[in-house]
């Protein structure tokens, strides 16, 4: 496909992407944009790790103190327009740190806030570092009580999205999916309830269980429920701008999904979704 050719053709938007202030990602911001440009995506939406005061996982994220540098290393890169970059952060719900995001977020002019649940009580249900609890653990209460922190996450109405809606199956420890469904209806009721999106994440292609973030029956439920979405890499790496969205766009599309969201300065905007995606040339 000729470069002309692919810029011809409407793409997705990528609303979840890292930087290296996260210790886990690596890469200058500059080369994640280079990397959307090749790709053709008309928005990026930068979405590192939120810092907080309480020691909650600090090695998977910024510290306070680098907050002013993430501001530093996205804001001039808003001088493009295409693609247009937007400013964002992914925000873990936690217990007792309700109060300090509250006031924080407000405090800063965010694009875009992705609202994500890692930790399941003390246990970091998605790192490599944990994996090994998953295989004496109880996996349908882990996933119970996943998601009714997920819940609780949307009744606060602090986030736009939500990240990565079923985390936990990352290294392939899944219940039944009549079980699934079950236990997410009424996480994926009260996100809808809050007028929250959820996104299309396709990180999962590149971990142990290779499925897009949510599986379809997921998708399937929140678009019954006129859950909208938006589309998400969750790029560690500059390369993984954009990854495999025409299977993304595939699976929205197969179901249901006409339409995905778009955000600036934390207000959406529908956008049809495009016939075919070119965001891996």
């Amino acid at each position: 496909m000729t470069r002309k050719h692919t810029e011809s053709r409407q793409t997705l938007s990528d609303y979840h992407v890292h930087t290296s202030l996260c210790h886990h990602a690596e890469g200058l911001t500059s080369e994640y944009l280079d990397q959307a440009r090749l790709k053709n995506i008309p928005e990026l939406c930068f979405t590192d790790h939120a810092p907080n005061p309480h020691g909650y996982d600090p090695a998977n994220r910024m510290a306070l103190d680098d907050f002013a540098a993430y501001q530093a290393m996205i804001r001039p890169l808003q001088k493009s327009e295409s693609p247009r970059v937007l400013f964002g952060v992914e925000a873990d719900y936690y217990p007792g740190g309700l109060d300090f995001l509250r006031q924080w977020l407000a405090a800063h002019s965010f694009d875009f806030v992705l609202g994500s649940v890692h930790y399941v009580g003390d246990w970091g249900i998605d790192s490599p570092a944990e994996m090994h609890r998953w295989r004496t653990a109880d996996v349908p209460d882990a996933w119970r009580k996943y998601f009714l922190l997920l819940a609780d996450l949307a009744d606060t109405h602090l986030f736009d999205a939500v990240g990565h809606l079923d985390l936990p199956k990352k290294f392939g420890f899944v219940p039944p999916e009549q079980d699934i469904a079950g236990m997410a209806g009424p996480a994926l009721d009260r996100i809808a309830e809050a007028g929250m999106s959820i996104e299309v994440n396709t990180a999962g292609l590149r971990k142990p269980i290779g499925e897009i973030y949510p599986s379809p029956l997921l998708l399937r439920m929140a678009r019954e429920r006129g859950i909208t979405i938006c589309f998400g890499s969750d790029a560690h790496k500059p390369g993984e701008v954009g990854f495999e969205f025409p299977a993304a766009l595939r699976l929205a599309r197969e179901a249901g999904y006409t339409h995905a969201a778009r955000y600036s300065r934390r207000r959406r905007t529908l956008v049809p979704l495009p016939e075919a995606a070119a965001n891996n040339p």
